[in-house]
């Protein structure tokens, strides 16, 4: 008969050998099944995408609308009571709203061009001998006042 070290031999290699082809056939069966899956989840998610996008497409063309309905609206109160002032007011009352509407409109390039532009001012509360509150420094002690010159300045050459 056989020996007990073959039929053990045997048995092993039966068992290695349905452990094989069970994991083959059970990744084959479920591959199939979970990339079903996944395309479903996928298909949702794309269908879920493009609700939203379409949702927010229409928040803002609706969004548009109303704020054009809006400046119409406005315009229109504007010119009635504009209107309204002048039919009721008195003559003079009328040629000095005339006057005024005209210097506020915009006078052209001319009006531009002789206006006084000036760059912003530190209004900031400051106390005398310290430096305002737009500083680059402001309020850094004199250590690290000293390296923020520093890095300023090389700042500076490097830009250079």
């Amino acid at each position: 008969m056989f020996s007990l070290v073959t039929v053990i031999v045997a048995v092993l290699v039966s068992l290695l050998v349905g452990c094989a082809a069970g994991h083959i056939l059970s990744r084959s069966g479920s591959s199939g099944s979970r990339n079903a899956d996944m395309q479903k989840r996928l298909q949702e998610a794309e269908q879920a995408l493009d609700h939203y996008q379409r949702d927010v497409t229409e928040h803002f063309a609706r969004t548009t609308e109303l704020v054009n309905s809006l400046n119409e609206s406005y315009r229109d109160m504007h010119e009635h009571l504009a209107s309204s002032a002048l039919k009721l007011s008195t003559p003079e009352i009328s040629r000095q709203l005339l006057a005024d509407a005209k210097h506020q409109l915009p006078g052209g390039a001319d009006e531009i061009e002789h206006a006084k532009v000036e760059a912003p001012r530190d209004w900031a509360p400051k106390r005398e001998g310290r430096k305002g509150a737009l500083s680059e420094d402001y309020d850094l002690d004199e250590t690290e006042a000293a390296s923020a010159d520093a890095e300023a300045h090389v700042r500076s050459q490097h830009n250079s």
